[in-house]
């Protein structure tokens, strides 16, 4: 559904990271300084100007899981047998998955997620760093169990795959800190902005379904702008030549959260007009799609899940339920 760009990520007092053209299609693709000394690393701290800090230390004070007996039922034999759960995940794009400060250990978000569900279901994670494009053929081979690597639930996905939902796909409009743009909720309001997006995205589709909208109202038409490379598409955010950008949410927030240079004024679902959602991926009709679904609402009831969306800023994310093969994306 979509291509994967290439990342690039610094460790340091904060971390840069390339947030709108990082994930290609919106979820549908590949997609700090350590806080280790803080009395509370797992909570994004904020200083004085405004700017968190994210514990990418190997070291990680994960959200701690306790086990639904019920959830532990459903896990099909061939996956408890051994007492562990083998997650695939992608640990390229922060705060979903990205190499520690030791460039070796996978942290994030997702590798949150994957711990928490393995505790809930009273297994052990086995987490392998994995190609996002690797995955497919992985669980078809029976390597990875499960995959935890921001894949967007399709139609044509579930023809092969089990889901269990655990995030709303959202795309972000970001602009200056300090710009006077307020919010962007509909179509009018992108006429006559300058606004950055990844060519071939799913996010530059609805942009441009949008700028039809608004010629076909008399509005001004958008102009589209277009870069290689994250560093030239914030500088020409940051030098005014530009006012927003328009890509996925998680990393564009991340980048907000840690640099306070940027702010989010609009999200749209990212199957606009569409609802889609990120899941669990598993193995078609092999029983562990349930397993799943009920860990996660196990960890969403007693509060495990917000605390580990919050701690890397994707709150707003948040689904209230997670569900077995929710309706996907039509192909396209």
């Amino acid at each position: 559904m979509s291509r994967k760009s290439s990342t690039a990520f610094r460790s340091g007092v904060s971390v840069a990271l390339a947030a709108t053209t990082l994930l290609g299609l919106a979820a549908c693709s590949d997609p700090g300084a350590s806080a280790a000394g803080s009395a509370n690393p797992a909570t994004p701290s904020s200083s004085s100007t405004g700017v968190k800090t994210f514990n990418l230390s190997p070291q990680q004070d994960r959200v701690k899981a306790t086990v639904d007996k019920a959830a532990a039922a459903l896990v099909p034999d061939a996956i408890k047998k051994d007492g562990k759960l083998t997650v695939a995940v992608s640990p390229f794009a922060a705060p979903l998955a990205v190499y520690a400060t030791d460039n070796k250990t996978p942290v994030g978000n997702e590798v949150d997620l994957a711990v928490a569900l393995a505790e809930s279901l009273g297994l052990e994670a086995d987490i392998v760093p994995t190609a996002w494009a690797d995955w497919p053929l992985g669980v078809d081979s029976g390597k990875y169990e499960a995959v935890i690597s921001n894949v967007t639930v399709t139609e044509e996905r579930k023809l092969k795959f089990d889901f269990a939902s655990y995030r709303e796909d959202k795309l972000g409009f970001y602009a200056k800190a300090d710009s006077a743009i307020g919010k962007v909720e509909t179509a009018a309001d992108v006429a006559g902005k300058r606004v950055i997006v990844g060519s071939g995205t799913n996010q530059e589709a609805i942009l441009l379904r949008w700028d039809e909208e608004n010629k076909k109202n008399g509005l001004k038409p958008v102009e589209f702008q277009y870069y290689d490379d994250d560093s030239a598409s914030q500088l020409a955010l940051q030098s005014g030549r530009a006012d927003l950008t328009f890509g996925p949410n998680a990393t564009a927030a991340f980048k907000a959260a840690s640099d306070a240079k940027t702010k989010l004024v609009g999200l749209v679902d990212g199957g606009w007009p569409l609802k889609a959602n990120i899941a669990v991926t598993s193995k078609k009709d092999n029983g562990f799609a349930a397993a799943a679904a009920a860990g996660l609402n196990h960890l969403i009831e007693d509060g495990s899940y917000a605390k580990i969306l919050d701690r890397w800023g994707l709150g707003d994310e948040a689904v209230k339920k997670s569900e077995v093969n929710p309706a996907g994306l039509p192909k396209t």
